[in-house]
This record gives structure tokens, C-alpha cells and sequence, in this order.
């Protein structure tokens, strides 16, 4: 369970500091050397023989490679798209669900046939494409180092305030969803880590424990398509409310995993758990983008992400450990599903604090030099508005 946690936690746990490295360089060279670092600790995985190097090599080397290829991978989404942002997160995250469908199996055959470590080096093809897919990045808002470098060639860095932006826990709304949804975290990974050991211990070898899997991928690459795209349709930060629905119903999914005295009743409750899970995942990135604005969502995401690091790398651990102590999972699962529902509970408060927000911002008194650009720009307004009635007419003499 460490070897999986770790892996999964650092992947989120470096995101502050990749988004500080993709406000200086861009989202280009930033995803191209994470592939490169994940590509070099994926293969280094598989010349260890014992447990204890895959810590280093799988656990923090790969995931922190993957971490710095994930990221700009939703940032750079921002700069090419506005009013469809939903739609393009849940196209984009779909992606991981497609292969949540196809690689159980096809690790299958290849474990079989060719052996773990052999295993790994064939996903290093995968890793690479990975490297050659960030090249095609090309972001259209400038960077950090760009708008204080001025020309190419000088290396002049940013204050340290700019590098990391600490400005945006300012925003009030923002500090609830950026804790609210750790919050929530401290169960919601715990299904993904331990459900297939459950079913072992429930139904044994007679049931393909595979199939699960497959539900939750193909769900979730559902889920992510349909609620991004409704996510469009909702406005501003009441986007908050599918998000309370996805931990309601994944905390309520968790607890009912024990119940499930049949394995079809289990591939019921994964199927809504997949459907949820793509909720959850596929409007992070439009919601960051209400509360914070354009500008700041690298490093908002980030902050977000790195939050969320500590719940899912004790989470799992912690129900193994009750395994370990009660010889069953069922008290785990319970558990697991009591903080999506916190979590989802302090959520709901976002979208009232937000619109409050708003309307303090727009209360503010306007300075002398914004009401003199204001009067400028109407003046030239009305001189615009004059002139073209006679220019027409010029035009039909």
C-alpha cells in the first residue's frame, strides 16, 4: 500500500512547485522534462529487485515526473479555451479513464507472458509518447520570466511574491474549496487502493476482480464528458454544487462496498462511484478558473493539488493498517465514506461566499485615475457615435 500511496501522493504534493516552474517557463518545457523524469524513473523501476528501491524509483522519481507532465496538461487547456472549458477538462481527463479500461487487462497478459520487469520497460513506450506529446504545447499567455525579462536571452527572475503567489488564499471562497476538499480526501482514495484485496477476501478467485476496474474507467470517462459539459451550462462558482454532489455520492458508494453481499451489487455501487469520480475530477480545473481568474490558476491549481497530497498518502495506508488489526476491510470502507460528506458539507458554503465577494469588489469607490479613463472612454464613445452618421453620408454623396 506504501509503494501506491507514496506514487499517488507525490504526484500531488510537488504540484506547488510545479506550477511555480510552469509560471517561469512555461507549460511547454515544464511537461516535456516531467515525462522525461517520469521516463527515467519508470525504467529504473525495472532493474530493482526488492521492495524497498521502488520507493525511491516508482514511488517519488516516476510520480514526480508525472507530476510535472500532469499539470501544465490542465493549465494549458485555459489558454485556448473560455466559454467551453467543462467540455474540453472532461475530453481531456477521459483520456485516464480509457486506459483504466484497457491496461488491467493488458498488464495481464504482459505480467504473464513477459514478466513484471518487463512489464515496466513496455510502459516506458508509453512514457515516451508522453515526452513527444509536450512539444505540441504552445502556450499563448506569457509567462513569469517573460513579462519580467522583457527580451530573449536575459535571465532575470521575478520577485519572489510573483514566483509563488501566495495571493490567492486572499481569495476567501478559494481557502474554503482549497481545504474543503482535502477534507474530503482522507477517504476517497481508499476504494481505488484497497477494492481489489477486498474482493479476494469477499468472493475469493472465483470472481474476475478485473471487471470493477473496468467499470470505474468506463463511468468515470462518461461521467467526465457529461457533467463537463453541463458544468458549461451552470454559472460561475454554483459549478461548487457538482462537486458536493460527487463527495456525497462517493461517500455514500464507499460505505455501501461492505454491504454488497453479491458481486453484481459491487459492480453497481463501482459504476456509480466511476460516474461521481468523473464529476469530481473534470471541473477542478473550470472552478480554479472562476475563483481565482486566468492569471492566477497555475499556481491556485497547484496549491490545490499539493493540499490534497497529505489525505491520499495517509488515507490508504491508515484502512490497511485497520485490515491489518481486524482482519477485514469493512470498518475501513465504512470510514472512507465519513469525510466525502464533511468535505462536501463545507463546499456548499463557496458559492454564497463568492457572490458576497463580488458584490463587496463591486461596491468598492472608484480611484481618480480609473474615473478619468472611465470619462475618456465615453467621450470617445460619443465622438465615435457622431462622426459615423456623417461619414456615411459623405459616403452616399
Amino acid at each position: 500500500a506504501w509503494v501506491s500511496s507514496l506514487s499517488m501522493g507525490m504526484v500531488f504534493f510537488c504540484s506547488p512547485i510545479v506550477s511555480i516552474f510552469t509560471d517561469l517557463f512555461g507549460c511547454r518545457k515544464v511537461a516535456v522534462i516531467g515525462a522525461a523524469v517520469g521516463l527515467v524513473g519508470l525504467l529504473s523501476s525495472s532493474f530493482v529487485s526488492t521492495i524497498e528501491p521502488l520507493y525511491f524509483t516508482y514511488g517519488i522519481l516516476f510520480a514526480c515526473g508525472c507530476s510535472f507532465a500532469y499539470q501544465p496538461s490542465l493549465v494549458i487547456l485555459g489558454h485556448y479555451f473560455k466559454r467551453r472549458l467543462g467540455l474540453v477538462n472532461g475530453i481531456v481527463t477521459a483520456g485516464s479513464s480509457l486506459f483504466t479500461v484497457s491496461l488491467p487487462f493488458l498488464l495481464r497478459v504482459l505480467i504473464d507472458s513477459v514478466d513484471l520487469y518487463n512489464t515496466l520497460r513496455v510502459l516506458c513506450i508509453l512514457m515516451f509518447v508522453l515526452f513527444l506529446a509536450g512539444f505540441t504545447y504552445k502556450p499563448l499567455v506569457p509567462n513569469t520570466k517573460d513579462k519580467e525579462g522583457g527580451k530573449k536571452g536575459k535571465l532575470k527572475l521575478p520577485p519572489a511574491k510573483k514566483i509563488c503567489n501566495f495571493s490567492v488564499f486572499k481569495v476567501l471562497s478559494y481557502r474554503i474549496w482549497a481545504f474543503g476538499i482535502p477534507a474530503a480526501l482522507f477517504g476517497y482514495f481508499v476504494p481505488y487502493v484497497h477494492l481489489m484485496n477486498h474482493v479476494k477476501d469477499r468472493f475469493g478467485d472465483s470472481v474476475p476482480e478485473e471487471v470493477l476496474l473496468l467499470c470505474l474507467g468506463i463511468t468515470s470517462g462518461v461521467g467526465r464528458l457529461v457533467f463537463g459539459r453541463v458544468a458549461d451550462y451552470i454559472p460561475g462558482a454554483k459549478k461548487i454544487y457538482l462537486q458536493v454532489a460527487s463527495f456525497f455520492f462517493i461517500g455514500l458508494m464507499s460505505m455501501m462496498i461492505p454491504l454488497c453481499n453479491v458481486f453484481g451489487a459491487l459492480v453497481a455501487v463501482c459504476l456509480f462511484m466511476g460516474l461521481f469520480d468523473g464529476c469530481f475530477i473534470c471541473i477542478m480545473a473550470p472552478i480554479a478558473f472562476e475563483l481565482v481568474g486566468a492569471q492566477d490558476v497555475s499556481q491556485a491549481i497547484g496549491f490545490l493539488l499539493g493540499l490534497m497530497s497529505v489525505p491520499m498518502t495517509v488515507g490508504p495506508p491508515i484502512a490497511g493498517l485497520l485490515r491489518d488489526k481486524l482482519g477485514t476491510y469493512d470498518v475501513a470502507f465504512y470510514l472512507a465514506g465519513v469525510p466525502p460528506l464533511i468535505g462536501g458539507a463545507i463546499l456548499c458554503f463557496i458559492p454564497w461566499v463568492h457572490e458576497r465577494q463580488k458584490l463587496k469588489e463591486g461596491a468598492k469607490p472608484v480611484d481618480g485615475e480609473t474615473t478619468e479613463k472611465m470619462l475618456e472612454n465615453e467621450s470617445t464613445l460619443v465622438s465615435d457615435t457622431t462622426e459615423k452618421p456623417v461619414k456615411e453620408l459623405d459616403s452616399g454623396f
